[in-house]
């Protein structure tokens, strides 16, 4: 599919940085697009820390001079301690960011050029915030289009499944959210003198956030403060869900059409992976998703009767409204892959959910006891734990892994489409108080390839709820529930549907502590639980071409560096030992427009070999350099981060140097051992 770059609009526009004043004299950093009108336009927002001026500039010029092309006044704000904005920075979606939020939305609404009618968008944290802030209900705040979002911080994020620790996602997020917090604020932007001095106060504040992550590993007062899963009824602003099959956040969209009230939510799941759904990166197809949002502005934005708000058709027959609650798309079977340009499928409308056009099947698993006692390195085929449309994202082949794990087939005789959230009904007798249960759901083709459809993860501490850690009574039999995250497939008849399961799943999981960490599965009591879906698509479902505004225009000049393989997996048969090293591909050095030069490189390793689960480590580098030759300004941030385990703790190593030029500025390392209460 190809992009349109859009250059005429109906509104000119015009743009400028400010400065938006908070209760506590700090100041935010922010960009403001607007169209060149004599109105007063409606207000969007996007509040994140990920650092306007250059780090999210060229997504930014994709997306906000389009609206504001469009009629509104397109806001990019930096939140407190982060990029150019004052103050220090603080846990991750602390109430202190979120109460910021809200007064940032007030202070949109008061300014002279707008109506009083604000929404907020955003994807990964701007869609958390966006969302948090909505259950904070402030008045102006009309509208909300959430994507790649969660609901629920502790079991639909990156930190914790099934109540284990996500052991790529936890570290891999704790580093850099730790590197990104050490950054420098620009001295193109606050001020060749005061940059400095706002960057080292910044620095005293910073902590790696994987301490406090693991000093919570239930579902405690921590993890539900923020999450808009503990109460749908505070969101009063419309919500437009958006996710991808191939994010780790697609559970929220089907959760919030069954729980917010269907006159004001929408949602669409398409076979996407994390990123706006008009990117043109893999997996499409690529949707119109800028003109599937203008559609939602203008209906909840806009009211046609009041003079001043400009065009737009606001509500009203034949808007967003009239289309079905949720839009989903069913992906065709296909042979595995680690990216796909495009997956071939269907668009299918539930006006409903839970939707009367899917039932519950079940098929009984057969077979006497069996011992499951997968190997440690059980998992290295799992994929990226966030895939962002990359050459190796996603999992190959499953065979060895099934080979690693113990499966059960069922053939498919007719072509059958699952939509919704799959089940695993195990019993299981465990000699070990702790333990985990992974459940891989894979389209297996005649020719023996294995495609991972879907995948769900217990820690068998949580069977009882994730609120609290159970051990299991050694030699006890127990029946558990598992579940695995929701999907849209279509299995074709002469296809199996393979469930494998295992008791080891790294990294994409943490091992579990103990020598005998396995189980026994008595399949006689198991059955796969599948939502199989009416086979009716729905033809009026269409999009528009995807098209965004022109590029910002940074370079990204060549070099003679041999590249990284993007995942590498390297077996010692020697010491055992497996290691997957993977690259975030940031591909090198950025040139944009202004002069700033942004060089960025990640690198991250897990290792385990056959010892034993004591044996894991995940580590990360990080290395990030601002250089801006006109004011010779050369900023440079490293950062280390490991991450291992004994029976009893998790150790926690970090380390951040920061340099002005040849100066060090800031140096300090962080050891923390914390007790594994559950994961």
């Amino acid at each position: 599919m190809i992009m349109h770059i859009r250059t005429s609009f109906p509104y000119e526009t015009a743009h400028e940085d400010i400065w938006i004043p908070l209760p506590d004299g700090t100041r935010l950093y922010a960009r403001v697009w607007r169209p060149l009108t004599e109105e007063r336009v409606p207000a969007l927002l996007e509040y994140l820390p990920h650092r306007l001026t250059d780090r999210t500039a060229p997504r930014d010029w994709q997306r906000h001079p389009w609206y504001a092309g469009h009629g509104y006044a397109s806001v990019r704000v930096d939140i407190r301690g982060h990029g150019n904005a004052e103050g220090m920075p603080a846990d991750a979606h602390a109430q202190e960011e979120l109460d910021d939020g809200v007064e940032v939305v007030n202070w949109l609404a008061a300014q002279p050029w707008c109506t009083g009618s604000v929404g907020m968008f955003g994807i990964s944290w701007g869609g958390f915030d966006s969302l948090r802030i909505a259950a904070l209900a402030p008045e102006p705040l009309k509208a909300v289009v959430a994507v790649c979002s969660t609901d629920d911080r502790y079991d639909n994020d990156v930190h914790y499944a099934g109540g284990s620790v996500r052991a790529a996602g936890l570290h891999a997020r704790s580093a850099a959210t730790l590197a990104s917090a050490a950054l420098p604020p620009d001295p193109a932007h606050v001020g060749e003198v005061m940059w400095r001095d706002m960057w080292v106060k910044r620095l005293q504040a910073v902590e790696p956030p994987v301490h406090t992550w693991l000093e919570h590993q239930t579902r405690d007062a921590y993890w539900r403060h923020g999450s808009v899963r503990e109460n749908y009824g505070a969101i009063r602003a419309a919500v437009l869900a958006v996710g991808g099959w191939h994010d780790p956040y697609r559970d929220t969209v089907l959760r919030l059409v069954e729980h917010l009230p269907p006159d004001r939510v929408r949602g669409v799941i398409g076979p996407w992976s994390h990123h706006y759904p008009d990117r043109d990166r893999p997996p499409g197809p690529a949707i119109g998703f800028l003109q599937e949002t203008l559609r939602w502005w203008d209906h909840w934005l806009r009211t046609p009767t009041t003079p001043g708000t400009g065009p737009g058709p606001g509500p009203g027959p034949g808007g967003i409204m009239t289309e079905p609650l949720l839009r989903s798309y069913v992906m065709d079977a296909r042979p595995p892959a680690t990216t796909y340009p495009v997956i071939t499928g269907r668009w299918v409308g539930d006006p409903v959910w839970p939707s009367p056009s899917v039932t519950r099947v079940t098929y009984a698993l057969q077979g006497d006891p069996v011992a499951v006692r997968s190997p440690q390195h059980t998992g290295v085929d799992a994929g990226r734990t966030v895939p962002r449309g990359h050459d190796a994202d996603l999992p190959p082949d499953q065979r060895e892994e099934d080979a690693r794990s113990v499966c059960f087939e069922f053939e498919v005789t007719e072509e059958t489409w699952v939509l919704g959230r799959p089940a695993v009904r195990l019993r299981l007798t465990s000699h070990s108080p702790r333990g985990q249960v992974i459940a891989r759901l894979c389209d297996v083709a005649p020719d023996g390839a294995s495609t991972l459809v879907t995948r769900g993860v217990l820690n068998l501490s949580a069977r009882h709820g994730s609120d609290r850690a159970t051990a299991w009574v050694p030699g006890a039999t127990e029946d558990v529930l598992v579940e695995l995250d929701p999907i849209g497939h279509a299995f074709p008849p002469g296809h199996h549907v393979r469930l494998a399961v295992s008791s080891a799943y790294w990294p994409w999981v943490w091992p579990q502590p103990g020598p005998e960490t396995g189980f026994t599965l008595d399949p006689a009591a198991g059955v796969l639980e599948l939502p199989v879906r009416a086979r009716e698509s729905d033809p009026a479902i269409a999009f528009e071409e995807p098209e965004q505004s022109a590029p910002l225009g940074a370079a990204s000049p060549a070099t003679l560096d041999e590249p990284r393989p993007e995942r590498l997996l390297v077996h010692d048969v020697a010491k055992g030992e497996w290691r997957l090293e993977t690259d975030l591909r940031h591909e090198g050095t950025h040139i944009h427009p202004d002069g700033l030069e942004v060089t960025e490189d990640v690198g991250e390793s897990y290792t385990i070999d056959e010892s034993g689960p004591l044996s894991a480590r995940a580590r990360s580098a990080w290395s990030v350099r601002f250089h801006r030759p006109d004011l010779a300004w050369d900023a440079r941030v490293t950062t280390r981060s490991e991450l291992t385990c004994s029976e009893r703790e998790f150790i926690a190593s970090d380390e951040v140097i920061c340099r002005d030029g040849d100066e060090v500025v800031f140096h300090r390392t962080w050891q923390k051992r914390i007790p594994r209460t559950s994961g």
